[in-house]
């Protein structure tokens, strides 16, 4: 069940992070040539924003049944935070993709609460550029691409 779900995280995250690309690709450029926001730019949003909650709950369900997690069991929690690994995948990696998640979410909440385009392009732009910005900085590049 393990590689099964880590094979399917490390896939679908490519397809969150192109997605949050667009996105905010999407709303800058709406918000630079001061147009109207339309459907296709809440349905762009809103998929990515989808695709990355599905993702943060297959990254919740790999936590529960990573060789990781026994590990850390077995170590304690001290162990864990001296080995740099241990740390990014069980603690750094889940804490700042949990923080990324929260700001995309906000981002698509305050979007919903306004009616100018412009803050709408706004919310979306600023806040799902951090996000992806923050899930970029903490992904395992040498267990994904390995």
């Amino acid at each position: 069940m393990y590689q099964g779900v880590l094979e399917l995280h490390s896939y679908w995250a490519f397809a969150v992070l192109g997605l949050l690309f667009i996105a905010v690709l999407n709303a800058f450029m709406g918000l630079a040539s001061k147009r109207a926001f339309l459907p296709k730019d809440r349905q762009i949003s809103m998929i990515a924003l989808i695709f990355t909650h599905v993702q943060f709950v297959l990254g919740l369900v790999l936590i529960f049944v990573s060789p990781a997690m026994e590990a850390a069991k077995a170590a304690g929690m001290g162990a864990v935070m001296k080995d740099s690994h241990l740390r990014l995948l069980l603690v750094e990696h889940p804490l700042v993709n949990l923080i990324a998640i929260t700001l995309i979410t906000i981002g698509w909440s305050k979007h919903k609460r306004t009616g100018d385009a412009g803050k709408k392009f706004k919310n979306i732009g600023y806040l799902y550029a951090i996000g992806l910005i923050l899930l970029l900085s903490r992904i395992p590049y040498d267990q994904w691409l390995g």
